[in-house]
């Protein structure tokens, strides 16, 4: 069972608790949830048994946790603040963090505005992408968001959008609140922001991942960052697949 803790503006966040050793701090994609994201894709017995503890926690919208449809209630970088309440809710003052997708974002908000908090950063699901305005413009989030609330799935005709639709439609997820946090999506960090970040960052992403892009142009703007890329994978592929969980396991342990 999770556990709660109330985030600053009310919002009940969800997380639980898994292991021994240093802890690592996962944060899920969009859409998604902790069990979806890591749990059912081997991700708790895979950090576990490679002798790290875990905390997994649901972003805002997702999951276990409060579910508003408020836009004003989302952006990325409220969404850091609760991976800052998770945290201290589970006794860490600061932790190796992996973000895949949308918590790859979020942990980039995080490790800017609490460089503390973060030993290491490891971002999957993200690439080059995050450095142009395929995603993170406000015209793009619209149509996402968008694409998520029309009744008429059929009309959807960008492949992004539909990818996302279906997702959001299984089972115990609310697309209202989705939509909500999709268009609240905050704009990428500035180039001099992330060349700024002062701690190892690995970025890592499936080959045949169109929505991140390729790893290495996002890790080469680091001080500090290094590249990874999974064969044959692509957005939804790669975070259970077990190369992308051991890369971010090796990085991690050196």
């Amino acid at each position: 069972m999770p556990e709660f803790v109330t985030a600053s503006d009310g919002v009940s966040l969800a997380f639980e608790r898994l292991g021994e050793g240093p802890a690592i701090v996962l944060v899920h994609g969009f859409g998604s949830s902790r069990m979806q994201n890591w749990k059912s894709t081997g991700w708790y017995g895979g950090v576990t048994e490679a002798g790290f503890s875990l905390v997994a926690m649901d972003c805002r919208g997702h999951g276990d946790s409060g579910k508003p449809h408020d836009q004003d209630a989302y952006g990325h970088d409220r969404m850091a603040d609760d991976v800052v309440s998770v945290m201290e809710a589970a006794g860490l003052s600061s932790a190796l963090v992996c973000g895949y997708s949308m918590g790859g974002f979020i942990g980039l908000r995080l490790l800017a505005a609490h460089p503390g908090r973060i030993i290491k950063l490891a971002i999957a699901g993200v690439g080059e992408n995050y450095l142009k305005d395929a995603i993170t413009a406000p015209e793009a989030r619209a149509a996402l968001a968008d694409a998520l609330l029309t009744e008429d799935k059929d009309s959807i005709t960008d492949a992004r959008g539909r990818m996302f639709r279906a997702f959001a439609d299984q089972p115990g997820k609310d697309r209202f609140a989705l939509a909500a946090c999709m268009r609240a999506m905050s704009p990428r960090l500035a180039p001099a922001t992330l060349a700024a970040l002062a701690r190892p960052i690995l970025v890592v992403a499936g080959a045949l991942d169109d929505t991140a892009g390729h790893p290495a142009p996002l890790a080469q703007t680091f001080a500090d960052g290094r590249a990874a890329v999974i064969p044959n994978r692509d957005h939804m592929s790669a975070v259970g697949d077990r190369h992308t969980r051991q890369a971010v396991i090796d990085f991690f342990k050196v």
